[in-house]
């Protein structure tokens, strides 16, 4: 009876494990939930590139924006989970669903994380040359003695700019006031100019500024330094200790996938994440190439989702 149970169990993978080798027969869809350009879409139609060469079949990028990602992230989440249609996206996956009233997906549940793609180095805390203050300490000396005399400017409400700077409002345990603006350039032009103090702003955007020194940079948003910012400590060791907020590029799944597809995937960009053009390409977009497994990448998914709603419940009750 037992060799009989065994045989019938064998008998229903064999499907499977056909389907899987025969996947993919025909083009699979990557869809970046933004509008073309950045690094995300450099990132993903590398990526794309790559899939199509090992795998024999066309994988497509196709960009479904708008809302800040919750449109396109949608449609993967609805889509069939046969493995034909694929989300890569970042870290406004926990970001905007953790602010927006609109539930119409889930990051959790509706999504089988693949594997992260790249961690971004960091975001850069860069201050107004003339500001009284040069370090993360003195500043947050500063907030404490001078409530509300410092402002930030962000990207816009829900941005992954004014999540980093509420997040460090909370660890350091300052009030700096958010300005928002119609996108982080903006915000950036400002802070030059000296209509607000402070901005966090990705690395490679602000490396330009700091040579001229139009800005002034205090810290940086990951856990190690950058090697084209040497000086500039992390955040985390310049006195808010346990500081760390990056943005993540990631490939995901509709739920309910089968197992097979998602593990032939994970080993694709396993062998992708050692080619030495990917690799290239990414450190130019200021990117740490990086591979997980599933379990690894929803810990990390489930992790920022949890510090997320509680900024989110910070930022709702703002003024």
């Amino acid at each position: 009876m037992k060799r009989f149970r065994l045989l019938c169990y064998l008998i229903t993978l064999v499907p499977l494990f056909s389907f899987a080798q025969e996947y993919p027969s025909k083009p699979v869809k990557i869809v970046i939930p933004y509008v073309a350009g950045g690094g995300i879409d450099t990132a993903g139609r590398l990526i794309a590139q790559k899939l199509s060469s090992s795998l024999g079949q066309n994988y497509i990028v196709e960009h479904i924006g708008g809302a800040g990602g919750l449109i396109g992230t949608n449609f993967v989440a609805k889509a069939p989970p046969d493995g034909y249609t694929l989300l890569m996206t970042s870290s406004a996956h926990t970001t905007i669903p953790s602010l927006t009233k609109d539930k119409s997906y889930d990051p959790i549940k509706d999504f089988i994380p693949v594997s992260l793609i790249a961690w971004s180095v960091g975001h850069v805390l860069v201050v107004n040359p003339n500001v009284p203050f040069n370090s993360v300490q003195e500043l947050i000396n500063f907030a404490k003695a001078n409530p509300g005399k410092l402002r930030y400017g962000s990207g816009g409400k829900g941005s992954f700019t004014q999540f980093a700077a509420e997040n460090f409002n909370l660890m350091a345990g300052i009030r700096i006031d958010h300005v928002p603006y119609k996108g982080g350039g903006q915000a950036i032009v400002d802070c030059i100019a000296g209509h607000i103090e402070i901005c966090f702003i990705p690395a490679t955007a602000a490396l330009t500024h700091v040579k001229s020194k139009q800005l002034k940079p205090l810290g940086i948003t990951s856990t190690s330094r950058w090697s084209e910012m040497p000086t500039t400590p992390t955040i985390d060791e310049a006195g808010v200790t346990g500081f760390n907020y990056v943005t993540w590029y990631g490939l995901f799944l509709p739920a309910k996938t089968p197992s097979a597809i998602v593990q032939k995937t994970i080993l694709e960009i396993q062998k992708i994440s050692n080619d030495s053009e990917v690799k290239k390409t990414f450190k130019d977009q200021g990117l740490q190439l990086v591979t997980t497994n599933s379990e690894e990448f929803q810990s990390v998914v489930a992790r920022e989702y949890i510090l997320n709603k509680k900024l989110s419940n910070q930022i709702e009750a703002l003024p």
